[in-house]
């Protein structure tokens, strides 16, 4: 048992280096994008070539993006002060560089966050009333002034021989054509663990070094290249089954235009093959990239096609496209080939889905639960979704929540995104990660309620705490009250949209039918309201809709939603209430 819990915890710690690398740059992606697009307009070779503009390249290369990496770097580990204590170790590695020092900036900003934290541990108790800013202000000043020094000194030498030969084994790789062999450890990692700490974390800041020199860098375009995963998910709107290949579609657009990778991420770990298919995919497209001489003059994020193109230099415009379009293909033609010989149904594909997520929970030291554990949930007022950089997929999570809240009449509670580094323990707080990060959002916030998700996207989780906030609201309110509406009488059907008929067990024919049969009676009586069977979770939350439920599913109704109107009737396709209320229909 300890043995598990130790390698649960390297894994953890293993993963927080990653994320801690990636959570310095993230921050500072939309600066590095203003560099990157400077440089493309601007610069002798650009677009639209102004030499006083183009004096901007240069300090914000060598100075403004390493002092921002290591002022975020020092709030990681110590809020303001060692942000600014970071901010000014660096500038001892930044000064007399002969490359860029985002390497050193991300050892010298959290090394001056943790500097500056031990200190005051050790003094802040210590200091008279009175003279905390005296203390403050100079202990930072001198912990600064210090760590630069060793900057200039020892960091500085080092990062810079480091970086250097680490520049020169990617010149050599790229020179012997091995560079797409990358991708055979990129593309499973990016799923299986987090992409952000391989592409931001690694390979953005080798691609600067590489762009400030080149001009461009096909380093940008090996962790970003959003062929693979649209090949996969292309694939699985064309021979997937059920709800995988309802959702391909909208899941491809998210993924090609918004550019959030993790989208498909799902669909690769409900059929382990399709590792196959995103490897081949990436390879192909990396040597595509080498074959063009593409690259891209700063990093594309998110990895969408806009941003990518956006930050693509004049005269590689076909190479990049034929890079991802290459990918797209080799990918889609793979994934295809696998669905094909899939001998599944749509149920054992679903099933897989469920057993794969299991899977993946376990490689990490966790369980998914097939509910909710139990929790209090009363008080809740605010949720937080967590992931690694606290961007992409944990914002559209957010979003996802957030309508769900909206629709189900919860008003109390509100629903944002963060990293999960930036996590900080409250009261009456409920903390949403994927399961990879919940030992450590466990970690941050002791006192919040915790749910693991698999996927921000597309996750029955949602349902379920929209289900116990609902059921807290409820027992807060007056219990053993009748059912707001049971007789057509008691109805208000004057300004009624929608009818919506909800079934309480798992086969859709009565319903089906009843719609049907309720459609050809408001047909002859002249009357033209929408009917539509629908499944609990899909109710619009709204005092015009009509729903239309047996007694057992009434129970479910009361759980999610407050606004609508409701008829129980003892049964749906021939109930005397149902004539009642084609009667009152305007």
């Amino acid at each position: 048992m300890d043995d598990a819990k130790n390698k649960t915890s390297l894994k953890a710690r293993i993963q927080k280096l990653g994320t801690a690398l990636s959570g310095m740059v993230m921050p500072n992606i939309a600066a590095i994008i203003a560099w990157g697009l400077i440089t493309a307009i601007f610069m002798a070779e650009g677009w639209f070539p102004n030499k006083q503009i183009a004096e901007l390249i240069g300090p914000m290369l060598n100075y403004l993006l390493p002092l921002l990496i290591g002022y975020v770097g020092g709030r990681m580990v110590y809020e303001e002060r060692g942000a600014v204590v970071g901010a000014i170790a660096t500038i001892g590695v930044v000064v007399g560089s002969q490359v860029p020092m985002f390497l050193g900036a991300m050892i010298m900003g959290p090394l001056g966050g943790w500097c500056i934290k031990k200190l005051d541990s050790i003094f802040q108790d210590k200091v008279r009333s009175g003279l905390e800013m005296i203390y403050n202000n100079f202990t930072s000043g001198i912990m600064g002034m210090l760590l630069a020094i060793v900057g200039v000194y020892v960091v500085n030498p080092v990062v810079n021989t480091g970086s250097m030969l680490m520049g020169e084994g990617v010149d050599w790789i790229i020179s012997v054509h091995l560079l797409p062999l990358a991708n055979i450890f990129i593309e499973p990692a990016k799923v299986l663990f987090l992409n952000n700490a391989i592409g931001n974390g690694i390979l953005v800041p080798l691609g600067i070094q590489q762009a400030a020199s080149a001009g461009k860098s096909v380093l940008f375009l090996l962790e970003s290249n959003p062929g693979p995963g649209l090949g996969v998910l292309l694939a699985f709107t064309f021979f997937g089954k059920g709800n995988a290949k309802g959702s391909a579609p909208g899941a491809a657009f998210i993924q090609f235009i918004g550019g959030i990778h993790e989208v498909y991420f799902p669909y690769i770990l409900m059929k382990p093959a399709m590792f196959l298919a995103v490897i081949a995919g990436g390879v192909t497209g990396t040597f595509t990239f080498q074959m063009f001489g593409a690259g891209l003059k700063a990093a594309a994020s998110p990895g969408s096609i806009i941003a990518i193109l956006a930050m693509t230099p004049k005269g590689s415009y076909l190479g990049v496209l034929a890079g991802v379009a290459t990918g797209a293909v080799v990918s889609f033609i793979i994934a295809a080939i696998i669905l094909k010989h899939d001998r599944s149904t749509a149920d054992e594909f679903e099933a897989k889905q469920q057993e794969m997520a299991q899977m993946k929970a376990e490689s990490k030291g966790k369980e998914t639960p097939t509910n909710l554990a139990p929790a209090d949930f009363s008080g809740i007022k605010k949720i937080i979704f967590a992931c690694d950089a606290g961007m992409g997929s944990s914002a559209m999570g957010a979003s996802l929540l957030r309508d769900k809240i909206k629709k189900a009449g919860i008003t109390d509670v509100s629903v944002t995104n963060t990293a999960v580094s930036r996590l900080q323990d409250e009261p009456d707080l409920l903390v949403v990660t994927q399961v990879e990060l919940a030992e450590r959002a466990a970690q941050k916030t002791p006192s919040a309620v915790h749910v693991q998700v698999g996927n921000f996207l597309n996750s029955p989780r949602y349902d379920e705490i929209i289900a116990r906030l609902k059921t807290e609201t409820l027992i807060n309110e007056e219990t053993g009250a009748e059912p707001k509406a049971t007789t057509g009488s008691e109805l208000e059907l004057s300004n009624i949209k929608e009818i919506n008929f909800i079934r309480h067990d798992q086969n859709i024919g009565t319903s089906t039918m009843a719609v049907s049969l309720f459609k050809d009676s408001l047909h002859k009586a002249g009357k033209k309201v929408p009917v539509k069977a629908v499944r609990l979770d899909e109710l619009v939350d709204s005092s015009d809709h009509l729903v239309i439920v047996t007694k057992e599913a009434k129970k479910n109704l009361d759980i999610r939603y407050t606004k609508v109107q409701v008829l129980v009737v003892s049964d749906l396709l021939t109930d005397e209430k149902l004539a009642q209320i084609i009667a009152g229909l305007a």
